[in-house]
């Protein structure tokens, strides 16, 4: 990454619940709520966008881990606006603090971890058999 990030740095999502964003859209029985992957989804989304504005030629970042908490239940017609902002980098790895909200409350909380990776060199070394990858270095 050739442009320094700032802590700091902000990024937001946002959509609207829809049947296919619920729970009973993966099983019947359970209830019309917006479910804990797709908000995962949308501060995922908030995060790159916060991050994205900094990468060069063919750069992007990827999704490293999910330390995340869904605490409130929302509905279809829900308007849900996931944010971002960047907390703190190791030297490979950026750590994002990411909030979602609908419009009454915090839905959910935690932080999301990234890093930057070139696509081309991403896709290469995805195309080795993966034993030669497991012997490969992350970021060689």
């Amino acid at each position: 990454m050739s442009k320094p990030l700032p802590i700091g740095a902000r990024g937001q999502a946002e959509e609207t619940v829809e049947f296919r964003h619920t729970l009973t859209a993966h099983h019947a029985s359970l209830p019309p709520v917006y479910s804990t992957p797709d908000m995962i989804r949308l501060m995922e989304t908030a995060a790159f966008h916060a991050l994205q504005p900094y990468c060069v030629n063919d750069e992007i970042t990827v999704g490293t881990s999910i330390h995340v908490e869904h605490r409130a239940a929302s509905g279809i017609g829900a308007r849900i606006r996931a944010e971002a902002i960047v907390e703190s980098f190791d030297g490979r790895f950026y750590t994002v603090r990411v909030m979602a909200h609908d419009d009454f409350q915090e839905i959910g909380r935690g932080t999301v971890g990234r890093a930057v990776v070139s696509v081309e060199k991403f896709l290469e070394q995805m195309s080795k058999p993966r034993a030669s990858r497991m012997e490969a270095r992350p970021g060689d």
